[in-house]
């Protein structure tokens, strides 16, 4: 398993569209992914679930993975938590 807590830096935050494209690349492995905002949490393959943690510009993110290809669904999915949405 492998944990780290990530700074979202787009203006605003995780809306449906990054939402929707998060979950798209996390649902490319075959691995657990979890996002946790605070005592709340969400399976990172699931869209809805990662509206429901109503993340924000700044709000600091723990990324959850664990399992087979570990290593580099956390690298992509750790840089999609950080980068800024073309609208």
């Amino acid at each position: 398993m492998i944990s780290q807590v990530f700074t979202v830096i787009h203006p605003q935050g995780f809306h449906a569209r990054p939402s929707k494209s998060f979950a798209e690349k996390a649902h490319s492995f075959p691995c657990q992914v979890t996002l946790y905002k605070g005592d709340k949490q969400a399976n990172g393959k699931s869209p809805l679930g990662l509206l429901t943690l109503g993340i924000s510009a700044g709000d600091e993110i723990r990324l959850e993975v664990k399992g087979e290809q570990e290593v580099q669904a956390f690298q992509e999915l750790g840089r999609m938590l950080t980068q800024i949405y073309e609208e």
